[in-house]
């Protein structure tokens, strides 16, 4: 137990640097801006991970949304039911989750639109000979063919929105390490704080993974930046959730009240 409450005292002394908490979402934008110039340039060895079925890829990333949901959803309950048992108030925020699970939806099906309206079944991978009875994706690699489309890139938007989402919700940590909690409480709420940085450390390395090994430049930027990733993130987090007709922003124990309760 002392030694996960070091831990956790560690992870929470460094997201309170506010110059790494605030500048964080720019990371997901340099790696993906340097991984394709170094994938363009094919200065990149193939490794283990330029594999799609590598084991991260395959049991992480292919369900990452379910993921971040499995962990964060205890998180976020036993974390602002520390600050309030309001049903009231943990509806509201409870509806982060599903606004942010709307955001996923919606950002995924529509880069699956683009790509079937985009997009080609070709009968070999030469790109010879189109076979025009398939107009998806999905029936066209069913039959046993290869689709060819505007591919954006669904891995880069998932892992930097889930990544940026975790950090948020996860930002009530600060303050609890100084609330008065029982011991199995607070016990959970560490374990699932460390689960929770962990899997945003796999987030990140497999979105620096994707922007190395798969997808074309401008398909990582419009599913990382342009289209949903950041800004999802930005409208949400940074917008709307300040006004009051939103879930509102994880709570968190001003300066004085810390100090009450420390």
């Amino acid at each position: 137990m002392a030694a996960l409450d070091v831990f956790v005292d560690n992870l929470v002394a460094l997201w309170r640097v506010t110059a790494f908490r605030q500048n964080f979402h720019w990371i997901f934008l340099l790696i993906s801006l340097v991984g394709s110039f170094l994938k363009e340039l094919e200065l990149v060895p193939q490794t283990y991970f330029s594999s799609s079925r590598n084991f991260l890829n395959v049991y992480f990333v292919k369900v990452s949304w379910g993921w971040t949901l499995l962990l964060l959803t205890p998180f976020l309950l036993l974390s602002n039911a520390s600050f309030s048992r309001s049903v009231s108030f943990l509806s509201q925020r409870l509806l982060s989750l599903v606004v942010a699970t709307a955001i996923w939806y919606v950002c995924t099906e529509t880069f699956v639109y683009i790509e079937d309206v985009t997009g080609s079944c070709y009968e070999t991978r030469t790109m010879e000979v189109i076979n025009k009875e398939f107009t998806s994706k999905a029936s066209c690699r069913h039959a046993g063919f290869h689709w060819q489309g505007y591919d954006i890139s669904g891995h880069s938007f998932i892992l930097a929105y889930s990544a940026l989402f975790i950090m948020e919700e996860t930002a009530p940590m600060v303050s609890l390490k100084t609330a008065s909690l029982s011991a199995l409480p607070r016990m959970v709420l560490s374990l699932l704080y460390v689960a929770l940085n962990f899997i945003m450390v796999i987030w990140v390395w497999m979105f620096a993974c994707t922007s190395v090994y798969f997808h074309d430049p401008i398909h990582k930027l419009l599913g990382t930046r342009t289209v949903c990733g950041l800004l999802g993130w930005y409208l949400t987090y940074r917008v709307w959730y300040l006004k009051p007709l939103s879930p509102g922003l994880p709570p968190q124990l001003h300066l004085k009240e810390q100090k009450q309760h420390a």
